[in-house]
């Protein structure tokens, strides 16, 4: 049974616990506004875009004349796997739930005889998978130092995957992130990069506003052509669906965090209260003890 010294040193132990999780809870609730903020708003832009290349990809006489990184190299032997987690822990399932889907995704192409090679953007999904897929991950990103994900980010991830898929590394690219949906609930989302996944009209017009002009229906004269166009436009919209799943990224891992700690400052709360009532169970039966051992005594005598 452990000695009241014990009991109180625990309780102090667990008070400053509990000091440090209301405090990071706190720093992620302030965080997670502006997160949100710029997630929200990079949702727009980055479905148009898609939407703009779906619209000039179907202008085009022949997909031949399209860009590699839209059409792909005709082959789909070698997959690269892009893993998007956090820089930090202590945010709940967060790196996880992304490490275990691209775990799963691994196995299934293993089994279907590709080749498989990882790039890790974020400490955690690296040192998640290093320890079973260590020879499969071909370099590591990390944003450390950045005090705000921005563009220029998103620009290296994709400047970095357009030199290896030229130099021939790998056949289709896929990314995954987790995606922002609420305070409580993120969703760990892929999307294929190389080559570009273009939605289809019917599913892009579903649930749209009927007020939104349809990219789809309308018919545009290009000016230069089409081809010249995606040129410019395919590295550009890769750097968009990169910087979205960055900002998504973000914004999920602040959320994840606020309600981990949110938790652990609850569950903090409870253990202090049953470690107290410990305590005082404890000094009553040794104040007890003592007024037994002092009536005992004078009796004696």
């Amino acid at each position: 049974m452990p000695s009241l010294k014990d009991l109180r040193i625990r309780i102090n132990s667990v008070k400053s616990t509990q000091k440090i999780t209301r405090a990071m809870q706190m720093v992620a609730a302030a965080k997670l506004r502006r997160a949100q903020e710029a997630a929200e708003q990079s949702r727009p832009y980055a479905e148009r875009m898609a939407r703009m290349m779906t619209s000039v990809a179907a202008n085009l006489p022949n997909l031949d004349m399209a860009s590699p990184l839209m059409v792909g190299n005709g082959k789909d032997d070698a997959h690269l796997l892009v893993l998007f987690t956090a820089e930090r822990g202590l945010c709940g399932a967060f790196n996880s739930a992304t490490a275990r889907a691209v775990r799963r995704r691994i196995v299934e192409l293993r089994e279907a005889g590709k080749t498989v090679k990882v790039l890790c953007v974020g400490k955690k999904g690296y040192d998640s998978l290093r320890g079973d897929y260590n020879d499969l991950i071909v370099d590591y990103i990390s944003f450390r130092e950045v005090r705000n994900i921005g563009f220029a980010q998103a620009a290296t991830v994709a400047e970095k995957l357009t030199e290896m898929f030229e130099a021939g590394d790998f056949d289709v690219c896929q990314i995954y992130y987790n995606a922002f949906v609420s305070v409580i609930s993120q969703k760990v989302t892929p999307l294929q990069l190389i080559p570009l996944g273009l939605p289809e009209a019917d599913d892009e017009n579903e649930g749209e506003d009927d007020s939104a002009p349809d990219l789809q229906g309308a018919v545009y004269e290009f000016e230069p052509e089409e081809d010249e166009l995606l040129v410019d436009l395919v590295p550009r919209n890769m750097s968009i669906q990169i910087f979205k799943a960055l900002q998504e990224s973000a914004a999920a891992e602040q959320a994840a965090r606020m309600t981990a700690m949110d938790n652990a400052t609850r569950n903090a709360g409870d253990m202090i209260e049953q470690l107290t009532l410990n305590y005082n169970r404890t000094r009553q039966a040794a104040i007890t003890k003592e007024l037994i051992e002092i009536v005992s005594g004078a009796e004696a005598l």
